[in-house]
Parts: structure tokens; sequence; C-alpha cells
């Protein structure tokens, strides 16, 4: 029953016995892969790379590795040439590469992505103006989840051919900008150090480098003033901004500062007025 004859692929006769030997194969390899990336993981951690996303890439990229190797094998042993394979699938492959044309350029985006590393699992980016964390990185797309807690899908070729903000990539740093416009009777000196105070004041900020406050603009109702502190949690900026606009508003309320607001001065003629009064 092993020797049955099923089928011909390029002249090469593939047997029952030939199946099992390449799902034995396959099986193997998938094993393999299993164990190769454990393997790395650990030698990874113990060599200082204790980022999972970086670790997650290496594991993906080995994974891949394997199973091409162990397909490989497993044709070559039942007696199939890759060389024949490939020249009897070429039309078919053309085909489907113009059906699934998206498909494949989501995937080799994503073997991009892996390759270079630009975006790992677990680093926060902002995309369209949304800023989300990458939880999955996969063949066809990235799976992340957004602030308010929500999981979005972003094709991989997306975040290859956009402009993406990788707000973890060389480092955590992150800038955080507030404003606020003062009246014009304000002693703006005084403001420049209630500002710098409030954002040294903020928890969780960089202390190695001092709050920035700058005068922007001089606007119709108000000098707008602005400043800047830099923390290491891009993902809880929302929170830090709400600290220092607390702390701004705290301390100009301290200070006798008025925050301006938009207003708007009529002046009418005294005859008017008088006209208004009779």
């Amino acid at each position: 029953m092993l020797n049955a004859r099923l089928f011909e692929i390029s002249g090469t006769v593939v047997t029952v016995a030939s199946v099992v030997s390449f799902a034995v194969i396959v099986l193997v390899a998938y094993w393999a892969s299993a164990l190769v990336k454990r393997i790395a993981a650990k030698a990874m951690q113990r060599g200082g790379i204790a980022k999972p996303g970086t670790i997650a890439t290496v594991q993906q990229l080995l994974h891949y590795a394997v199973m091409i190797l162990g397909l490989a094998v497993a044709l070559q042993t039942i007696g199939i040439s890759l060389a024949s394979v490939f020249a009897a699938g070429a039309v078919v492959a053309v085909a489907i590469g113009f059906a699934l044309q998206n498909v494949l350029q989501n995937f080799v985006s994503g073997v991009i992505l892996l390759g270079e590393r630009s975006i790992t699992e677990q680093d926060v980016l902002e995309v369209d103006g949304e800023v989300v964390r990458v939880e999955k990185l996969g063949a066809r797309a990235t799976v992340a989840r957004t602030r308010d807690d929500d999981q979005i899908i972003i094709p991989n070729s997306t975040l290859v051919q956009s402009a993406v903000t990788n707000l973890t990539l060389a480092d955590d740093v992150h800038r955080i900008r507030a404003r606020v416009g003062v009246a014009y009777a304000s002693d703006m000196d005084r403001v420049e150090r209630v500002l710098v105070a409030a954002g040294e004041a903020v928890a969780g900020r960089k202390t190695d480098r001092r709050p920035l406050a700058l005068l922007l603009e001089f606007a119709d109702s108000s000098v707008v003033w602005e400043v800047s502190i830099w923390t290491t949690d891009p993902w809880g900026s929302r929170r830090a901004l709400s600290r220092l606009n607390r702390g701004i508003w705290r301390g100009l309320k301290a200070e006798g500062i008025t925050i301006a607001f938009p207003q708007l001065d009529v002046h009418l003629p005294s005859a008017t007025i008088d006209a208004e009064k009779t």
C-alpha cells in the first residue's frame, strides 16, 4: 500500500510512502523551528538583549528560514526537484501573483519589517495621527492597540510605504509641549519662571533635561507661551501632559497671572449712545 502510485510531477512518481515522508519531514522542521526559537531567545537574553520586540523578530525570521529549509529537504527527499517545481508552476505563480498582488505586497513588506527591525513588537508608533503600541508582527498585517484599548489591524505595506513615527526606535525619549496664553499686562519674566517650575514639578520627566519655556507669539488676545518637558514614556504622554497643564494652572493662579481668553472690545460713538438713551 505504501508503494501505491498517487500522481506524477515532472516525471517523478509520488507514492503514499513519499507523501508520508514529506509530512514527517515538515513536522520535524516545525519542531526544529520551535526548538531553534527557544534557544535563540535564551541566547539573546543571556547576551543582554532583553527587548521583547527584537527577540520576537529574530524568532520569526528563524522560523521562516527553518521551515523553508525543511520544505526544500522534504521535496528533494521524495524525488521532486525544486527547479522542476518552479518551472512547472511558473505560469500558475504569475497568475496567482496578479490575483493576490496586495497579499503578496503585504507579505514582502512583513519580511522587510522583520529584516530591518525598524518596527518591533511593543514599539510605540504614530500612524495617521493615532498613537498605537505594536502587539504582533504578522506575515500580512500588524496587530496594534490604541490608547482607547482597541485593537487595530495595519497592513504591513502601510508601515513600509508610509511615513510612520516610531517613538521608541533608538530610545524612548519623548517631548511633551503645552501652550498657554497670558494677558498682555502680565510680567513675562514671572510667567517664564512659573512655566519652568510647573515643568520641573511633573513626575516622571527626564531630570537631566531642564524644562524649556518659549514665548511663541503676540496673538490678538494673549501672549502665547509654550513649555516643553521630556519623558521616557511615550505611551503615557497624555497623562504627563495633563499633569503639566494642571501645574501651569495652579502656578499662574498662585502668582495672580491671568490666563487670557478671546475677547472683543466694541466702541460706540457718543451720538449713538445719546440716541439710545432718548
